[in-house]
């Protein structure tokens, strides 16, 4: 049953988030379950990660505490006022075989409260993946694509299509809403006005320490940095590859055993940071400054 499950599963940001949960919560084997890719930082400094379990708060100084406990959540996105928001998903056991979630936010005063009240089911017209004007987006369709934007009034458009997709994977906004997204291997980007480009092609990789990976899952995170560079965490060879404004794609961090990289930002000064999760999916935080200095958190 879990394996026609699984197979059915549609590649969006909703069937991602299940197929984690599937695995964690079934009680499969924790490396057959694929890591969060949720780290943001905020004007202050502040970087914020997810370990599936709770939230995490870096400070400007170094101390880390919890900042959203009890959550599992795989991504994570901040508003324009420098509001947190993630999710909270849990399965009921095969007995029931139940999915449940709530949207929440983690204010700039410190409240907690809930967007989305917690029910049955998973997230339908509501994502993590936002421009700087609040615009969501997300990907439905496993081939051909079409990529949806909510914005803040909650009018529901489609931004385009990509007929030669075979699938739509994790997802980026950049602050002028482009999207850009996984085709299986490949880093697509689709312009405000629906204009579809490719950014590079095959960049999966699979080390023979990560063979536990699925397919799915080599490359995971996306995000960019103020120059317009585009970046993706490789899951599967423990790699940060950088693609140019040229298409050009360089290596520029890779990760120790047990350590692989599923998400990051680069900070305005240029420090990398890297959200990372070993072989039995602990996460920490890696952060590697312009003169190549680190620090793990």
């Amino acid at each position: 049953m879990r394996a026609t499950l699984v197979a059915s599963w549609r590649v969006t940001w909703a069937s991602s988030a299940a197929l984690v949960a599937a695995t964690l919560f079934a009680g499969a084997n924790p490396l057959e379950a694929h890591p969060g890719v949720g780290i943001v930082m905020d004007r202050q400094g502040n970087v914020f990660y997810t370990d599936l379990a709770q939230v995490w708060r870096i400070a400007p100084d170094g101390s880390r505490s919890i900042a959203v406990k009890n959550v599992h959540t795989h991504e994570l996105c901040l508003d324009a006022e420098g509001n947190l928001y993630g999710e909270h998903l849990w399965y009921e056991g095969e007995k029931i075989d139940r999915w449940g979630y709530r949207v929440w936010r983690l204010g700039v005063d410190g409240k907690l409260q809930d967007v989305i009240p917690a029910q049955e089911g998973f997230r339908k017209n509501y994502s993590f993946v936002r421009d700087a004007a609040g615009n969501m987006y997300w990907s439905e369709g496993d081939g051909p694509v079409e990529i949806r934007k909510r914005a803040p009034d909650g009018v529901i458009t489609t931004v385009g299509k990509c007929a030669s997709c075979r699938g739509g994977g994790w997802m980026a906004a950049t602050p002028q809403g482009a999207v850009l997204f996984l085709d299986l291997d490949d880093l697509r980007r689709m312009a405000p006005d629906g204009v579809l480009s490719t950014v590079a092609k095959h960049l999966q990789s699979r080390s023979l320490t990560q063979l536990q990976v699925g397919d799915r899952h080599l490359v995971m995170g996306i995000w960019t940095d103020r120059d317009g560079n585009a970046y993706v965490a490789v899951y599967g060879a423990r790699q940060v590859k950088r693609i140019d404004r040229a298409g050009q794609v360089k290596i520029v961090a890779s990760s120790s055993i047990p350590w692989s990289p599923t998400g990051g930002l680069v900070a305005d000064n240029g420090d990398l940071w890297l959200l990372e999760y070993s072989l039995t999916n602990d996460a920490r935080v890696r952060r590697i400054r312009k003169d190549g200095s680190e620090k793990i958190f």
